[in-house]
């Protein structure tokens, strides 16, 4: 099941033709299983695995550096997003100087993940006009 506006928040991004990656603490093979299975797949660019690194927070500055590579274009961490439900993704985030997004759909609670202060903390993405906001898409 896609969470509740995922997909709004996906086809904003395609819309304002921004780059999206995967940013996971997943084996690549795992990840792209996941997606296939929701038809998500195709939706990102290009991405960073577990198989790349055991130490999650390696993985942001090898997305970086993929995301650069695939557009020739240099990106700022300060105006790159890690979305994530767990504490490992906000210190994934902040480990490279990303904003963080952290939202409540797994298994940590907002009061669980709060204390890891990220940037911004969602229970869930339904209210697609806030989370919008946040990405700049409103």
């Amino acid at each position: 099941m896609i969470l509740p506006g995922v997909s709004d928040l996906l086809n904003a991004v395609d819309t304002a033709h921004r780059a999206k990656g995967l940013l996971t603490g997943n084996l690549e093979c795992g990840a792209h299983l996941k997606l296939r299975a929701h038809r998500l797949a195709d939706r990102f660019e290009f991405g960073a695995f577990s198989d790349d690194s055991f130490n999650r927070n390696d993985l942001g500055p090898l997305a970086r550096a993929r995301a650069e590579a695939k557009y020739n274009f240099p990106f700022d961490p300060s105006e790159m997003f890690v979305i994530g439900d767990t504490p490992h993704d906000i210190a994934c985030g902040k480990a490279f100087g990303a904003r963080t997004v952290a939202v409540a759909t797994g298994g940590y609670r907002t009061k669980n993940l709060v204390v890891h202060e990220p940037d911004f903390l969602f229970e869930d993405f339904s209210q697609t006009s806030k989370v919008l906001q946040v990405f700049g898409l409103a």
